[in-house]
């Protein structure tokens, strides 16, 4: 009886540890998998997908020049800057124009967006390689938003603006661009008047809860103007986002390594 008991008790215990080692393997993140479609995924939780020959249908329906027979998608539940960046590089170089770029009220829980971005391109490899750049682009382009409990801060910079910046964020092409976001809004108020007293550069586009945004916890401004006084401003609006931030929570941290020195 006793031996019984014993050998119960072992079987129990196998049992166990079987069922933790199929729960632990469930839970692991599919890194790769046998469609076509799937080109990889990013930080920010960040998907790249291709379509090779979109249905007339989806094209008609969201307005998409016939010429652009394949599909390069970027989707995502953070960021809306990070991708705007990354897919400006994108189309630096590649053979595609940014067609879409929406922002969903999203974030997963924080209070800015998530993103969907549309690559439109006349053969697949240029698709696939406009995705490519945008996910290799993104494990730079996070590294000046800043986070605590409260809130974050937000910057972005490039010294030539592309297609992309130009299409949906009035950037004047081939001169720099900045961003500048900060949450709570009334944290980015204070962050763009600071940074435009800071260095000559001109507002090319706002944001806030009611304009330009889905309705999210932020103010923003872009700005264009010399390379040197992008960056200046950039640079003024971060040292007192941070401050500003700090004083609600926790020191805000790096998402990943900032970019912008």
């Amino acid at each position: 009886m006793q031996d019984a008991q014993i050998i119960q008790e072992v079987v129990n215990q196998v049992q166990k540890k079987l069922k933790g080692k199929e729960a632990e393997s469930s839970n692991k993140h599919v890194t790769s998998c046998g469609l076509t479609e799937f080109i990889g995924t990013a930080f920010g939780d960040s998907i790249g997908l291709v379509i090779a020959n979109v249905d007339e249908q989806i094209r008609e329906r969201l307005g998409i020049d016939p010429k652009y027979r394949s599909l390069g998608i970027v989707g995502a539940r953070v960021g809306a800057g990070p991708q705007i960046i990354a897919c400006d590089e994108a189309v630096k170089a590649s053979n595609t124009e940014l067609i879409i770029f929406e922002l969903p009220r999203d974030t997963k829980g924080n209070a800015g967006h998530g993103t969907m971005a549309v690559f439109g391109a006349e053969e697949v490899s240029d698709a696939r390689r406009a995705v490519e750049i945008t996910l290799q682009a993104l494990g730079w382009s996070f590294g000046d938003i800043y986070m605590n409990d409260a809130g974050f801060c937000e910057l972005q910079y490039t010294a030539r603006a592309s297609y992309a910046l130009a299409k949906f964020f009035n950037a004047p092409l081939g001169k720099a661009w900045g961003l500048i976001v900060g949450c709570p809004a009334g944290i980015g108020m204070v962050m763009a008047d600071t940074a435009v007293k800071a260095a000559n550069v001109e507002i090319v586009m706002h944001a806030s809860p009611a304009l330009n945004t889905s309705h999210s916890n932020e103010f923003m401004i872009m700005v264009s103007g010399d390379s040197g006084a992008v960056k200046q401003a950039v640079m003024a609006g971060r040292e007192i986002g941070l401050q500003l931030l700090s004083t609600m929570g926790d020191v805000p941290k790096s998402l990943q390594t900032p970019y912008i020195r």
